[in-house]
């Protein structure tokens, strides 16, 4: 779909090439922006709207702004607020000061830390509100939202930016933005539809209508109060000793109850030798670009590519294979438990990196369980102050053995039942950590790359 430029009268022709000296450094600090490690030669304005007036004391424009960065650019979603001077607690949110166009002299900041900004869109929401002609604001007709909700912004590293509002309600705004179908709304809508308790269901969402295909922006989901992540859970018992098979294997339960619900309510496929070739060309692509990326994995990169050899030769042909839709990008931060002890399972969105025709393709359910078991090494090998490695290996397996467990009393199918499907997506997905790794938090390579040793040797 080509890109059509909408804007609101108000925000005026000169507003992005005032912002661009301040966009051009800000946005690839970001933990959102996707394109580190290449220049941002210019923007373009795919979309912006004055979401309030500034009057003296604050405004607020919400852009689509296309980053330019050969080969490619990506589309972000930016809240810019508009104020004379920011208060100190606004400091974070400093994006700078506007030297010329409509806001020469005021200070522009990213509007999701301020909490008059992040109420508008809530009450945008809750009124179903449609605004400058491509800003829709939906609620799902059994779903209500009330007032007077005090919003916070969520400060962890995330690909996205997300606001809990009063511990009732938590919006998630999308960053990097394409057209389409996003799996974050299609898949907890659809699991909603089968009964499905263990995705919280949309309340309500943010679109942008420009063109054929709409984008969504946002998705205002249930905030489940005193859940936490299995991440820390998993962080926790390991500092502390303690087993965590209880809680694994529950997880293996919820995991497989997604599965099977996510299989009744979108088509599911047969996966033959044909499907498989694909599949297994883009792990050895992967695999190609991550040698290129970390020079590190050039001595393992003919083990690994056997790996995937494996899966397209004898080991793989005359077996046909279920795929459907699945999370995408499944790991303990994905996974809420309440205080009760249920589990939830978060994020749909699936790998950002990847574009959303490839997150909506059916896969294996093992890719999903591939993503959990590598967490739960990741969770051994993270902790501080570090175990040693057998202990960090034996607590990985015996979490690994009981997740695989549960899943299999919900399925009947035992995941570890097609060893080399499940080698391979855990060796891809360890590639990709790799990648990852490198470019982000280079003090935590050394935890992918263990795990590269061993699924390089299985012996």
């Amino acid at each position: 779909m080509s890109e059509a430029v909408t804007r609101a009268a108000a925000t005026g022709p000169g507003l992005l090439p005032a912002l661009d000296p301040l966009l051009r450094p800000w946005l690839p600090r970001q933990r959102w922006f996707a394109g580190k490690g290449r220049p941002v030669t210019g923007f373009s304005l795919v979309a912006a709207t004055e979401l309030l007036p500034y009057t003296g004391r604050i405004g607020l424009y919400h852009l689509l702004v296309r980053a330019h960065q050969p080969p490619r650019g990506d589309c972000y979603q930016l809240l810019i607020g508009v104020r004379e001077a920011l208060p100190p607690r606004l400091a974070p949110a400093l994006i700078g000061q506007v030297t010329e166009g409509p806001l020469a002299g005021r200070t522009v900041y990213d509007a999701l830390h301020d909490p008059r900004p992040a109420a508008l869109l809530l009450e945008a929401l809750r009124s179903r509100a449609r605004i400058g002609g491509q800003l829709r604001f939906d609620r799902a007709p059994d779903r209500e939202i009330g007032p007077d909700l005090t919003p916070r912004m969520l400060t962890a590293e995330q690909s996205n930016s997300s606001v809990v509002f009063g511990d009732t309600f938590i919006l998630k705004l999308f960053r990097r933005i394409s057209p389409g179908v996003n799996p974050d709304l299609e898949l907890p809508l659809a699991l909603s539809e089968e009964g499905c308790a263990r995705v919280p269901a949309p309340t309500a969402w943010i679109r942008a209508e420009l063109g054929s295909d709409p984008y969504v922006l946002g998705v205002l989901q249930p905030y489940l109060r005193g859940a936490i992540d299995g991440w820390e859970l998993a962080l926790r018992a390991l500092a502390k000793g303690e087993d965590f098979t209880a809680e694994a294997h529950d997880l293996g339960r919820a995991t497989a109850e997604v599965h099977t619900a996510l299989a009744r309510a979108l088509p599911t496929v047969t996966m033959g030798r044909a499907q498989l070739e694909p599949l297994v060309a883009g792990m050895r692509s992967r695999l190609t670009a991550a040698v290129r990326a970390v020079p590190a994995l050039r001595g393992y990169e003919p083990k690994l590519r056997r790996v995937f050899d494996a899966l397209a030769g004898a080991d793989g042909e005359g077996r046909e294979r279920r795929a459907q839709r699945v999370h995408g990008d499944l790991h303990l931060g994905q996974c809420l438990r309440a205080p009760s002890g249920t589990w939830s399972l978060i994020d749909f969105e699936g790998e950002p990196a990847k574009s959303l025709t490839e997150r909506r393709l059916p896969q294996p359910v093992v890719r999903d369980i591939a993503g959990m078991l590598r967490s739960f090494d990741y969770a051994a090998h993270s902790v501080r102050p570090p175990l040693p490695e057998r202990a960090a290996a034996a607590w990985a397996d015996t979490c690994r053995d009981a997740y695989c467990s549960g899943y299999t009393e919900v399925t009947g199918d035992d995941p570890r039942g097609d060893a080399v499907l499940l080698r391979a997506y855990e060796t891809d997905k360890a590639v990709y950590e790799v990648v990852y790794e490198a470019r982000h938090r280079p003090d935590w390579l050394a935890v992918p790359l263990a795990a590269i040793d061993r699924l390089a040797d299985p012996s």
